[in-house]
Formats: C-alpha cells, structure tokens, sequence
C-alpha cells in the first residue's frame, strides 16, 4: 500500500469497516459515510474490474456500466500493476461460491 495512505485515520476508518457484519451494515454505514456518487463511482470501478477479468473490451465494459474510458483504463492499471487487492477479493468471492 502506498504509505501516503497509511495515516491513523485511515486505520480508524478500516478498523471501522472491520466490524461491520452483513451487508445491512455496510449499506447503513457506506450511506453515512459517502455521497451516493462516490459510492456508485466505488460500485462502478469493481464492476469494471471484474468486466476486465473476464476478458471484455472496453466497449462492452462502457455500454454496460458508463464508464468512461479513462476510470477504465485506471482500473486496468490497477489489476495490472497494483497491490493485487482486486485479486484477493475476487479469489475470496470464488471461494465462497463454492461453498
């Protein structure tokens, strides 16, 4: 993680994600904590993430979800060459279809 991000709020704030129990929670507490912009935006990318893993082109990706060609392109970046977070949430969701 790029430690410009690793501040006391920002470990108040995952300590605070930590607890939450269901998805009832996390839409109580995400509605509080976000504009509804910025978490269309958040639901968005992972929606463009996993388009880009299972192969789609970035047309498909842009008629289906309204991203911009650019947050694409970010997002492609970031499961080419970030910390690998999208891949862990994707093995997990795996994992847990299975069971």
């Amino acid at each position: 993680m790029n430690p410009k991000l690793r501040t006391e709020a920002m470990d108040s704030l995952f300590e605070a994600i930590l607890c939450l129990k269901d998805k009832e929670e996390c839409y109580t507490f995400f509605e509080d904590l976000c504009t509804i912009n910025e978490l269309l935006s958040l639901a968005q990318r992972f929606e463009v993430a996993t388009m880009l893993r299972d192969k789609k082109t970035y047309m498909e990706i842009v008629e289906k979800t309204g991203a911009s060609t650019a947050t694409i392109s970010r997002v492609n970046r970031s499961l080419n060459y970030g910390c690998d977070g999208y891949e862990m949430i994707f093995s997990r969701l795996k994992k847990d279809d299975n069971n």
